[in-house]
């Protein structure tokens, strides 16, 4: 399934800076039944963002309207626990294009790369910077330069590279999935099967 190109993304970000979020908490396990990359946005941290009684809970930060935008920064350890892919489908549903913590769990991180989200892993420095400059001013941009591998907070300046597999990154601008990647090969690959049948 394609999803969007992702190259350069200039974006206001959500705060969220608890440590050790797992999978669970980012979609719980009884919003598993679809197989479908879709409606999980509705239930994006259900259990934090909601009463018993489907009310929003007003101090949660998804139900602030100061804070919004396609990036979400996460604490260290963003994604443990189990390997539901559900969980990278729920951000990207919810509208999410990047997420941005100091340590990813690598099967959530693989999981985010495979549907469109760019995970990108800075410093506990810089992770720092970027709460503090959001939480002083909710309207602050960051960019995210995926050709680069930079992200800038772009009331400061302040700037880190993060790294990225070249594979991965290959896909996410061009909007690819692995079965888009190898569509994409269709030719070649007939055109080297061909050669092996000569």
């Amino acid at each position: 399934m394609a999803y969007d190109k992702f190259k350069v993304l200039t974006s206001t970000a959500v705060p969220l800076p608890l440590e050790n979020v797992d999978t669970d908490q980012i979609i719980p396990a009884r919003f598993l039944k679809a197989t479908e990359r879709k409606g999980f946005g509705d239930n994006l941290f259900r259990d934090w963002r909601y009463n018993s009684d489907d009310t929003p809970k007003e101090s949660f930060v998804l139900n602030n309207p100061m804070y919004s935008g396609k990036l979400l920064v996460g604490g260290k350890n963003f994604g443990s626990g189990s390997s539901r892919e559900h969980a990278a489908w729920a951000v990207y549903d919810y509208g999410f294009r990047c997420v941005v913590s100091s340590f990813f769990a690598d099967i959530f991180k693989n999981n985010c790369l495979n549907v469109g989200v760019l995970p990108v892993q800075v410093s506990p420095e810089f992770l720092k910077q970027i709460f503090d400059a959001i939480y002083e001013d909710p309207k602050t941009e960051i960019e995210v330069n995926l050709p680069n591998q930079t992200i800038t907070i772009l009331s400061t300046g302040a700037k880190e590279t993060f790294e990225i597999n070249s594979y991965k990154k290959e896909n996410l601008l061009n909007g690819f999935d692995d079965i888009d990647y190898l569509q994409n090969m269709k030719d070649e690959i007939e055109s080297f099967a061909n050669d092996l049948m000569l």
